[in-house]
């Protein structure tokens, strides 16, 4: 029986070339999340500010909002496999331009801001054709919402163990170790592109115009309901309470007394519920209503902000930590499987590109306000004011989410 259920939960790796897109990765998203760590130590240590905290996650991610229309577009008509072989490359590359910067010791918070935001303007391109991509990878389509549930395991289970090594690495051996290493990480994932046989490319025949292409992809997302208030919560979660992570490092200095690696630690406590969650998404039988599941998270999301906001015990707080990255991981992956699997094939990169929109586009900006509104109330305070604005949102699509509950 447990066999069964174990087969049951990894059944995508059945297929090669997911198997080798999860494995290189896997590789790659430990070094992003080590960069990421080390971005935000090295801008909160020079600076001292919350405001500063907020700004770089904004200028590493809202040019993904700013492009991600175009990304969708290219995604739709070009091949998605080269688009994201470039993108990979690309991303290698300012991980190194990163990594020089540092070791030659002579940087600004604003150069290092400036290559944040060259990686956002990649990621616009990447988002859109990576997650279409794995539909290509997927031969059997039954398989597809555990095989988009595995990659949030991996993505997570990166976000467990690449802020704990960044914090290490930060303390032993700084921040341009961390780049350097987010650098050769991408060595994995290029290869395990370059190793997969995918279905021959059919160009696209006819292209219309990019005017027109965007307004067939908005008009499609006004007339599918489902689609359409999945990315509002998506929008909204991600511009008032998924941006809490912006506030960390403030608790790992100031409220918990510590250093690079506490703050790296508190990350891997958020992975480990984010971890427990990918696990539990991806062995769930087909057919369950997803819906729910999102909305009873977004409920215990609320709640473990509000509580964790208020804690100075390390122990205990990284216990809410960890009730919170279990939480925050539904809203992200449920969101995501139920647009890509409602969408039509034709559409999935635009759709892909407003999901992107949705994410890259409010989380920059919620950074930006929660990080302005610390500077004045406290980071704490913000922080409860995030889980109070969880519950909201969950009392607001609470009908919505409840009575597709109930037809089923």
């Amino acid at each position: 029986m447990k066999t069964a259920q174990l087969t049951s939960t990894f059944r995508a790796f059945n297929n090669r070339n997911y198997r080798l897109f999860f494995t290189g990765q896997s590789v790659s998203q430990i070094g992003t999340w080590m960069q990421r760590t080390g971005v935000s130590w090295v801008v909160y240590t020079m600076t001292h500010s919350a405001f500063m905290l907020g700004l770089t996650v904004f200028v590493s991610q809202f040019p993904s909002f700013l492009f991600s229309l175009l990304g969708g577009i290219a995604s739709d008509r070009y091949n998605r496999y080269k688009v994201l072989l470039i993108t990979q490359i690309a991303s290698m590359v300012q991980a190194v331009l990163l990594s020089i910067l540092i070791f030659t010791n002579h940087y600004t918070a604003w150069e290092i801001l400036t290559l944040s935001g060259v990686l956002g303007v990649i990621n616009a391109f990447d988002v859109p054709a990576r997650q279409p991509l794995i539909h290509e990878m997927v031969t059997d389509k039954a398989d597809l919402p555990n095989a988009l549930a595995l990659n949030s395991s991996m993505v997570n289970l990166a976000r467990l163990v690449g802020p704990a090594l960044s914090g290490i690495i930060l303390v032993k051996f700084g921040a341009g170790m961390c780049f350097l290493l987010n650098a050769v990480s991408f060595i994995a994932v290029i290869a395990s592109l370059l190793l997969m046989k995918l279905p021959a490319y059919v160009p696209v025949l006819v292209k219309k115009k990019i005017k027109s292409e965007l307004s067939e992809g908005f008009a499609y997302l006004k007339n599918t309901a489902s689609i359409r208030i999945m990315l509002l919560i998506l929008g909204l979660t991600s511009l008032l309470v998924l941006p809490y992570n912006t506030l960390l490092p403030v608790f790992a200095k100031v409220i918990f007394k510590g250093d690079a690696a506490t703050y790296g630690y508190i990350n891997s406590f958020i992975g480990i519920g984010a971890v427990a969650n990918s696990i539990f998404l991806a062995s769930l039988k087909p057919g369950t209503n997803l819906r729910v599941i999102l909305l009873v998270n977004t409920l215990i999301l609320g709640v473990s902000l509000m509580i964790f906001s208020q804690l100075s015990y390390f122990p205990l707080a990284m216990l809410f930590a960890t009730l919170s990255g279990f939480a925050m991981m539904s809203l992200t992956t449920v969101c995501l499987t139920v647009i890509q699997v409602d969408s039509d094939p034709q559409m999935r990169g635009r759709v892909m590109s407003y999901i992107a929109m949705a994410y890259f586009g409010m989380l920059p900006l919620g950074s930006l306000i929660i990080g302005a509104v610390s500077q004045r109330i406290g980071s704490p305070a913000a922080l409860f004011c995030q889980g109070i604005t969880a519950l909201i949102i969950a009392a607001l699509f609470y009908k919505y989410l409840r009575s597709d509950y109930q037809k089923n």
